[in-house]
Protein backbone atom coordinates (compact mmCIF):
# COMPACT_ATOMS: atom_id res chain seq x y z
CA UNK A 1 0.00 0.00 0.00
CA UNK A 2 1.03 3.45 -0.64
CA UNK A 3 0.89 6.33 1.94
CA UNK A 4 0.47 10.29 1.93
CA UNK A 5 1.41 12.07 5.24
CA UNK A 6 1.02 15.70 4.32
CA UNK A 7 2.38 17.43 7.05
CA UNK A 8 6.03 16.77 9.16
CA UNK A 9 5.35 18.28 12.36
CA UNK A 10 5.87 15.92 15.13
CA UNK A 11 2.84 13.75 15.13
CA UNK A 12 2.91 13.18 10.99
CA UNK A 13 6.46 12.58 11.50
CA UNK A 14 6.00 9.50 14.44
CA UNK A 15 3.11 7.87 11.93
CA UNK A 16 5.76 8.32 9.13
CA UNK A 17 8.08 6.65 11.42
CA UNK A 18 5.47 4.02 12.46
CA UNK A 19 4.50 3.19 9.39
CA UNK A 20 7.44 2.79 7.63
CA UNK A 21 9.07 0.48 10.01
CA UNK A 22 5.71 -1.53 9.01
CA UNK A 23 7.16 -1.81 5.66
CA UNK A 24 4.56 0.82 4.19
CA UNK A 25 6.12 3.12 1.20
CA UNK A 26 5.28 6.74 2.60
CA UNK A 27 6.14 10.10 0.97
CA UNK A 28 5.87 12.85 3.70
CA UNK A 29 4.46 16.56 2.66
CA UNK A 30 6.81 19.02 4.23
CA UNK A 31 5.43 22.81 3.90
CA UNK A 32 9.07 24.37 3.51
CA UNK A 33 11.17 22.77 0.71
CA UNK A 34 14.69 23.30 2.99
CA UNK A 35 13.40 21.17 5.68
CA UNK A 36 12.26 18.80 3.25
CA UNK A 37 15.50 18.64 1.96
CA UNK A 38 16.97 18.83 5.22
CA UNK A 39 15.45 15.87 6.63
CA UNK A 40 16.14 13.59 3.39
CA UNK A 41 20.00 14.41 3.93
CA UNK A 42 19.90 13.89 7.77
CA UNK A 43 17.43 11.24 7.51
CA UNK A 44 15.63 12.90 10.63
CA UNK A 45 13.26 15.53 11.23
CA UNK A 46 15.19 17.66 13.90
CA UNK A 47 13.25 20.33 13.87
CA UNK A 48 10.30 18.28 15.24
CA UNK A 49 11.08 15.18 16.13
CA UNK A 50 15.22 14.73 16.55
CA UNK A 51 16.58 12.03 17.18
CA UNK A 52 14.60 9.26 15.69
CA UNK A 53 15.68 8.11 12.11
CA UNK A 54 13.04 7.88 9.21
CA UNK A 55 12.92 4.66 7.78
CA UNK A 56 14.20 4.25 4.47
CA UNK A 57 10.77 3.52 2.89
CA UNK A 58 9.58 7.44 3.96
CA UNK A 59 10.42 10.11 1.79
CA UNK A 60 10.29 13.49 2.11
CA UNK A 61 8.67 15.93 -0.30
CA UNK A 62 7.98 19.57 -0.92
CA UNK A 63 5.70 18.58 -3.51
CA UNK A 64 2.19 18.03 -2.34
CA UNK A 65 0.63 16.53 -5.53
CA UNK A 66 3.69 13.94 -5.32
CA UNK A 67 2.69 13.20 -1.51
CA UNK A 68 -0.67 12.30 -2.54
CA UNK A 69 -1.49 11.30 -5.80
CA UNK A 70 -1.42 7.26 -6.57
CA UNK A 71 -2.13 6.93 -2.48
CA UNK A 72 -4.63 4.82 -1.08
CA UNK A 73 -4.49 6.28 2.13
CA UNK A 74 -4.02 9.93 2.37
CA UNK A 75 -3.16 10.97 6.35
CA UNK A 76 -3.88 14.63 7.25
CA UNK A 77 -1.16 15.82 9.73
CA UNK A 78 -1.84 19.62 10.17
CA UNK A 79 -3.20 21.81 12.65
CA UNK A 80 -6.81 22.25 13.07
CA UNK A 81 -7.25 25.63 11.48
CA UNK A 82 -5.19 24.01 8.12
CA UNK A 83 -7.66 20.81 7.60
CA UNK A 84 -10.14 22.95 5.43
CA UNK A 85 -7.26 25.06 3.08
CA UNK A 86 -4.75 21.48 2.92
CA UNK A 87 -7.65 19.46 1.52
CA UNK A 88 -8.75 22.53 -0.87
CA UNK A 89 -5.32 22.25 -1.99
CA UNK A 90 -4.58 18.36 -2.42
CA UNK A 91 -8.26 17.53 -3.56
CA UNK A 92 -7.15 17.76 -7.22
CA UNK A 93 -4.21 15.06 -6.85
CA UNK A 94 -6.50 12.54 -4.64
CA UNK A 95 -7.57 9.15 -6.38
CA UNK A 96 -10.91 7.83 -6.36
CA UNK A 97 -10.67 5.22 -4.25
CA UNK A 98 -8.53 7.15 -1.62
CA UNK A 99 -8.94 6.65 2.39
CA UNK A 100 -8.45 10.03 4.02
CA UNK A 101 -7.27 10.27 7.71
CA UNK A 102 -7.67 13.45 9.81
CA UNK A 103 -5.56 13.48 12.91
CA UNK A 104 -5.98 16.86 13.57
CA UNK A 105 -8.15 17.70 16.94
CA UNK A 106 -9.89 20.88 17.07
CA UNK A 107 -12.67 22.88 15.85
CA UNK A 108 -13.10 24.69 12.97
CA UNK A 109 -13.19 28.40 14.61
CA UNK A 110 -15.66 30.37 12.10
CA UNK A 111 -18.21 27.55 10.61
CA UNK A 112 -18.17 25.67 13.88
CA UNK A 113 -17.82 22.67 12.32
CA UNK A 114 -16.33 19.34 13.19
CA UNK A 115 -13.21 18.50 11.20
CA UNK A 116 -14.78 15.23 9.66
CA UNK A 117 -17.17 18.13 8.25
CA UNK A 118 -14.61 20.51 7.31
CA UNK A 119 -12.72 17.91 4.96
CA UNK A 120 -16.46 16.53 3.74
CA UNK A 121 -16.93 20.07 2.08
CA UNK A 122 -13.95 20.69 0.18
CA UNK A 123 -14.52 17.17 -1.40
CA UNK A 124 -17.44 15.25 -3.08
CA UNK A 125 -20.32 13.46 -1.55
CA UNK A 126 -18.69 9.86 -2.40
CA UNK A 127 -15.49 10.56 -0.64
CA UNK A 128 -17.73 10.80 2.78
CA UNK A 129 -17.56 7.18 3.60
CA UNK A 130 -13.52 7.14 3.12
CA UNK A 131 -13.12 9.84 5.58
CA UNK A 132 -11.61 8.45 9.25
CA UNK A 133 -10.65 10.26 12.44
CA UNK A 134 -7.68 8.70 14.75
CA UNK A 135 -7.99 10.13 18.25
CA UNK A 136 -6.48 9.41 21.26
CA UNK A 137 -3.98 9.73 23.95
CA UNK A 138 -1.19 9.71 21.78
CA UNK A 139 2.14 11.86 22.19
CA UNK A 140 3.74 11.44 19.22
CA UNK A 141 7.63 11.50 21.76
CA UNK A 142 6.20 8.20 22.99
CA UNK A 143 4.88 6.58 20.09
CA UNK A 144 7.62 7.02 17.84
CA UNK A 145 10.17 5.15 20.63
CA UNK A 146 7.55 2.36 20.75
CA UNK A 147 6.23 2.86 24.02
CA UNK A 148 2.66 0.65 24.66
CA UNK A 149 0.35 3.17 23.47
CA UNK A 150 -3.97 2.70 22.26
CA UNK A 151 -5.82 4.81 20.03
CA UNK A 152 -9.08 5.26 18.13
CA UNK A 153 -10.38 4.91 14.33
CA UNK A 154 -13.53 6.38 14.09
CA UNK A 155 -16.01 5.95 10.23
CA UNK A 156 -19.30 7.14 9.18
CA UNK A 157 -18.07 3.70 7.42
CA UNK A 158 -17.04 0.31 9.36
CA UNK A 159 -15.33 -1.01 6.38
CA UNK A 160 -13.12 2.17 6.31
CA UNK A 161 -12.55 1.92 10.33
CA UNK A 162 -11.37 -1.17 10.10
CA UNK A 163 -8.75 -0.92 6.96
CA UNK A 164 -7.50 1.91 9.11
CA UNK A 165 -7.20 -0.23 12.08
CA UNK A 166 -5.27 -2.78 10.21
CA UNK A 167 -3.29 -0.79 8.56
CA UNK A 168 -1.80 1.27 11.71
CA UNK A 169 -2.14 -1.90 14.40
CA UNK A 170 1.37 -2.46 15.51
CA UNK A 171 2.91 -4.48 18.18
CA UNK A 172 3.04 -1.29 20.33
CA UNK A 173 0.25 0.63 18.86
CA UNK A 174 -3.11 -0.90 19.49
CA UNK A 175 -6.01 0.39 17.42
CA UNK A 176 -9.87 0.10 18.32
CA UNK A 177 -13.02 1.29 16.42
CA UNK A 178 -15.58 3.53 17.61
CA UNK A 179 -19.02 4.09 15.44
CA UNK A 180 -19.50 7.50 17.33
CA UNK A 181 -17.49 10.05 14.81
CA UNK A 182 -19.16 13.01 16.41
CA UNK A 183 -17.91 12.04 20.09
CA UNK A 184 -14.20 11.06 18.85
CA UNK A 185 -13.97 14.53 17.34
CA UNK A 186 -15.63 16.33 20.48
CA UNK A 187 -13.84 14.60 23.00
CA UNK A 188 -10.45 15.11 21.50
CA UNK A 189 -11.42 18.78 20.63
CA UNK A 190 -13.01 20.21 23.96
CA UNK A 191 -9.62 18.20 26.21
CA UNK A 192 -7.43 20.88 24.82
CA UNK A 193 -9.41 23.33 26.72
CA UNK A 194 -9.64 21.88 29.94
CA UNK A 195 -5.96 21.14 29.66
CA UNK A 196 -4.68 24.76 29.05
CA UNK A 197 -6.99 25.30 32.69
CA UNK A 198 -4.99 22.09 34.25
CA UNK A 199 -2.03 24.16 33.19
CA UNK A 200 -3.13 27.50 34.54
CA UNK A 201 -3.70 25.70 37.96
CA UNK A 202 -0.24 23.84 38.03
CA UNK A 203 1.11 27.98 37.30
CA UNK A 204 -0.40 28.91 39.90
CA UNK A 205 0.92 26.52 42.53
CA UNK A 206 -2.11 24.73 42.90
CA UNK A 207 -1.67 20.84 43.95
CA UNK A 208 -3.91 17.36 43.12
CA UNK A 209 -7.12 18.53 44.74
CA UNK A 210 -7.61 21.25 42.26
CA UNK A 211 -6.31 19.28 39.11
CA UNK A 212 -8.65 16.21 39.94
CA UNK A 213 -11.77 18.28 40.47
CA UNK A 214 -11.17 20.39 37.29
CA UNK A 215 -10.69 17.12 34.98
CA UNK A 216 -13.50 15.64 36.80
CA UNK A 217 -15.67 18.42 36.13
CA UNK A 218 -14.13 19.40 32.58
CA UNK A 219 -15.01 15.84 31.63
CA UNK A 220 -18.68 16.67 32.43
CA UNK A 221 -18.62 19.87 30.32
CA UNK A 222 -17.43 17.84 27.56
CA UNK A 223 -19.95 15.04 27.72
CA UNK A 224 -22.92 17.81 28.00
CA UNK A 225 -21.77 19.62 25.31
CA UNK A 226 -20.94 16.42 23.39
CA UNK A 227 -24.24 15.07 24.03
CA UNK A 228 -26.36 18.19 22.70
CA UNK A 229 -24.28 18.01 19.28
CA UNK A 230 -24.93 14.56 19.17
CA UNK A 231 -22.73 12.34 20.33
CA UNK A 232 -22.91 9.21 22.79
CA UNK A 233 -22.95 9.52 26.47
CA UNK A 234 -20.38 6.54 26.71
CA UNK A 235 -17.79 7.73 24.03
CA UNK A 236 -16.52 10.26 26.52
CA UNK A 237 -15.69 7.56 29.30
CA UNK A 238 -13.08 5.93 26.45
CA UNK A 239 -9.69 6.59 24.82
CA UNK A 240 -10.94 9.89 23.11
CA UNK A 241 -12.81 11.23 26.18
CA UNK A 242 -10.86 10.47 29.42
CA UNK A 243 -8.02 8.91 28.56
CA UNK A 244 -7.43 11.53 25.73
CA UNK A 245 -8.34 14.19 28.99
CA UNK A 246 -6.09 12.72 31.40
CA UNK A 247 -3.34 12.27 28.99
CA UNK A 248 -3.23 15.91 28.16
CA UNK A 249 -3.81 17.59 31.66
CA UNK A 250 -1.04 16.47 32.94
CA UNK A 251 1.54 14.78 30.62
CA UNK A 252 5.21 17.02 30.14
CA UNK A 253 4.72 16.53 26.25
CA UNK A 254 1.49 18.71 26.35
CA UNK A 255 1.38 22.08 24.31
CA UNK A 256 -1.68 22.61 25.96
CA UNK A 257 -1.03 22.06 29.41
CA UNK A 258 1.89 24.16 29.16
CA UNK A 259 0.27 27.35 27.61
CA UNK A 260 -1.78 27.32 30.70
CA UNK A 261 1.15 26.55 32.85
CA UNK A 262 2.96 29.70 31.46
CA UNK A 263 -0.41 31.96 31.96
CA UNK A 264 -0.42 30.72 35.86
CA UNK A 265 2.86 32.05 35.68
CA UNK A 266 2.19 35.07 34.78
CA UNK A 267 2.93 35.62 31.06
CA UNK A 268 1.05 36.58 28.46
CA UNK A 269 -0.74 34.52 25.30
CA UNK A 270 1.14 36.47 23.12
CA UNK A 271 4.32 35.92 24.44
CA UNK A 272 3.67 32.31 25.07
CA UNK A 273 2.43 31.31 21.90
CA UNK A 274 5.34 33.42 19.96
CA UNK A 275 8.08 30.96 21.49
CA UNK A 276 6.35 27.95 20.81
CA UNK A 277 7.06 25.79 17.57
CA UNK A 278 4.00 23.99 17.66
CA UNK A 279 0.07 24.96 18.05
CA UNK A 280 -1.73 24.66 20.80
CA UNK A 281 -5.14 23.87 19.10
CA UNK A 282 -7.22 24.51 22.96
CA UNK A 283 -6.63 28.27 22.40
CA UNK A 284 -8.83 28.49 18.81
CA UNK A 285 -10.93 25.82 19.71
CA UNK A 286 -11.94 28.02 23.41
CA UNK A 287 -13.13 30.23 20.96
CA UNK A 288 -15.08 27.69 19.25
CA UNK A 289 -16.62 26.38 22.64
CA UNK A 290 -17.85 29.77 23.74
CA UNK A 291 -20.03 30.18 20.58
CA UNK A 292 -21.03 26.46 20.78
CA UNK A 293 -21.96 26.62 24.54
CA UNK A 294 -24.37 30.13 23.85
CA UNK A 295 -25.97 28.14 20.47
CA UNK A 296 -26.84 24.81 22.26
CA UNK A 297 -27.52 26.40 25.69
CA UNK A 298 -25.39 24.52 27.58
CA UNK A 299 -23.17 25.13 30.51
CA UNK A 300 -19.22 25.00 29.95
CA UNK A 301 -17.76 27.29 33.11
CA UNK A 302 -14.30 25.39 33.12
CA UNK A 303 -13.85 26.44 29.39
CA UNK A 304 -15.85 29.89 29.45
CA UNK A 305 -13.30 30.82 32.27
CA UNK A 306 -10.64 29.68 30.01
CA UNK A 307 -11.71 31.86 27.40
CA UNK A 308 -12.18 34.86 29.41
CA UNK A 309 -8.28 34.42 30.79
CA UNK A 310 -7.06 34.28 27.00
CA UNK A 311 -9.41 36.84 25.21
CA UNK A 312 -11.50 38.68 28.17
CA UNK A 313 -7.63 39.82 29.92
CA UNK A 314 -9.32 37.77 32.66
CA UNK A 315 -6.28 36.64 35.35
CA UNK A 316 -5.99 32.98 36.26
CA UNK A 317 -6.92 33.76 40.23
CA UNK A 318 -9.80 35.73 38.90
CA UNK A 319 -11.11 32.67 36.61
CA UNK A 320 -10.67 30.37 39.43
CA UNK A 321 -12.56 32.20 42.23
CA UNK A 322 -15.20 32.58 39.74
CA UNK A 323 -15.50 29.21 39.45
CA UNK A 324 -15.08 28.34 42.97
CA UNK A 325 -18.14 30.39 44.16
CA UNK A 326 -20.56 29.21 41.37
CA UNK A 327 -24.20 28.68 42.68
CA UNK A 328 -24.49 25.18 44.49
CA UNK A 329 -25.83 22.30 42.44
CA UNK A 330 -25.77 18.17 42.35
CA UNK A 331 -22.64 16.47 41.26
CA UNK A 332 -24.31 14.70 38.71
CA UNK A 333 -28.17 15.82 37.99
CA UNK A 334 -26.76 18.52 35.15
CA UNK A 335 -25.05 15.42 32.90
CA UNK A 336 -27.25 13.51 30.20
CA UNK A 337 -26.39 10.28 30.43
Amino acid sequence: MKIGIIGAGSWGTALAILLGNKGFKVDLWVRRAYLAEKIASTGENQEYLSGFALPKTVLPTADPEKAVRGKELVILAVPSHAVGETTAKIKDFLDNNCIIVNTAKGIAEKELKRLSQVIEYELSPEVKARIAVISGPNHAEEVVRGIPTATVVSSRDQQTAEKVQDIFMGANFRVYTNTDLTGVELGGAFKNIIAIGAGICEGIGFGDNTKAALLTRGLVEITRIGVAMGARSNTFSGLTGVGDLFVTCTSTHSRNRYVGLMLGKGNTVTDITSSMKMVAEGIKTAKAAKELSRIYEVEMPISNEVYDILFQGKTPLEGVKSLMRRDKTFEMEDVDF
